[in-house]
């Protein structure tokens, strides 16, 4: 057990390290041109939080939370998502007295579930989320479908659709809840044991549910759409209204509800189709009552989250190779004595912003050739008893073989010229 990663974890090796690198750089430029700045909140909050927040008919809360009682006797979680944790650190900042809308990322943030490991999901795993505080408009909404659409599509995420409904508001949800109890009333009995328990509290939960008995149950059930109040209805028209102006392809779906307790109005997914089934890769929507929720002003909010695991494993799936950049630009290789000279040559390559290494191991000359082209070194740099005594470096192409010998005072630029015709 010492040696074994906890179930429902894994390590990213340094071999494979530079796939996360660029999607994340991706991810940061896709939201850097829509205005969002990054956010780093903790890794653990207060339980409180989650169970105002998220809402404690969710699954989230009622199973699936890291929850423990710190030295001082208080109820700390590991973050179960993103959003409850970017909404308090919005109020406690007082991030509400700028100007609005506020935009705020986060990439890479770590997520614990206490749930069976599934395709693309771990117990820890890791989101890339944006979240919009102060912005009532359904611009905002489009905007981020749009953001998430573009994203998935540049990486090469194939076979992609955008699921939008509304659930409604306070206003206007109060009716549909009776109406839905009504229509299963007479089923409640052939639900799971977890909308059974929820029946009464959020009868929502059953369209969620994934169990099949479930699903055949609310086939036919009422859809919320037509019970929207004025303001969601005109809400959720000038939302699809901002999706055919960018021309991205959608459908209506009304059975998409989410797992959390704050959303309101808009929710949305992006669903790719595979051979085994359909895959959400990105999930979102408004959370306008949120912040009112936990103390704060009552101000509307948006956003969404993404697996990073999930959208590795779709690229795997699809067969898209992220390029794997070269371990470093040059290697230095030295005969007998003169590790000190190559040790110093490194570190003024590394001065000058070339990425240099030399051997640490004490191998033969031979030996330390053989390990550069293991590196993937695109030019060795060769410093011997010659080298030595003109104080020149010998700079060599590992593909063309093509060699030059320089003085060292001239190594740095050399080797960006023929890093340049390498590459």
């Amino acid at each position: 057990m010492l040696t074994q990663a906890p179930r429902g974890t894994r390590d990213v090796l340094p071999t494979e390290s530079y796939r996360w690198q660029y999607i994340e750089e991706k991810m940061r430029r896709a939201a850097a041109l829509a205005g969002y700045r990054e956010v780093r909140t903790p890794v653990f909050e207060h339980t409180e939080l989650f169970a105002r927040g998220v809402g404690d008919t969710t699954d989230i809360v009622q199973k699936e939370m890291y929850t423990f009682q710190d030295k001082g006797n208080r109820s700390i979680t590991l973050k179960p998502e993103g959003t409850a944790g970017a909404a308090r650190c919005f109020l406690e900042s007082n991030l509400y007295a700028d100007p609005l809308p506020c935009k705020m990322y986060y990439l890479d943030a770590p997520i614990f579930r206490y749930e069976a490991p599934q395709s693309g999901r771990l117990r820890e795993h890791h989101q890339f989320g944006l979240e919009c505080f102060g912005a009532q408009e359904a611009t905002a909404d489009a905007e981020l479908i749009l953001i998430a659409f573009r994203l998935l599509s540049e990486l090469g995420v194939q076979n992609l659709s955008v699921h939008i409904n509304s659930i409604g508001c306070p206003n206007c949800r109060p009716a549909y809840h009776a109406k839905l109890k009504e229509y299963l009333a007479d089923r409640v009995n052939c639900l799971c044991e977890d909308c059974r328990n929820r029946f009464e509290r959020n009868p929502l939960r059953a369209l969620d549910c994934k169990k099949p008995g479930c699903q055949e149950q609310v086939r036919n059930a009422p859809s919320m759409l037509d019970y929207l109040c004025d303001d969601c209805r005109a809400h959720f028209t000038q939302l699809q209204a901002c999706l055919d102006s960018a021309g991205i392809p959608y459908r209506i779906d009304s059975r998409i509800v989410r797992g959390l307790d704050y959303y309101t109005k808009t929710v949305f997914e992006l669903i790719t189709e595979r051979k085994d089934g359909n895959l959400t890769v990105c999930g979102g929507g408004r959370y306008d009552h949120l912040v009112e929720q936990i103390g704060g002003p009552d101000l509307p909010a948006v956003g969404f989250g993404m697996g990073l695991e999930r959208v590795l494993m779709l690229l795997d799936e699809e067969g898209i190779r992220i390029p794997q950049p070269p371990l470093y630009d040059v290697f230095v290789t030295y005969m007998g004595d003169h590790r000190i000279r190559a040790f110093q040559l490194v570190e003024d390559l590394r001065n000058q912003g070339i990425s240099a290494d030399l051997d640490h191991c004490g191998r033969s000359l031979k030996a330390q050739f053989k390990y550069a082209n293991k590196t993937g070194a695109l030019l060795s740099a060769t410093i011997g008893d010659e080298e030595a005594e003109q104080n020149s470096v010998r700079i060599k192409n590992m593909n063309t073989r093509e060699e030059k010998v320089v003085p060292v005072s001239e190594a740095g630029e050399t080797i960006r010229m023929m890093r340049k015709e390498a590459e």
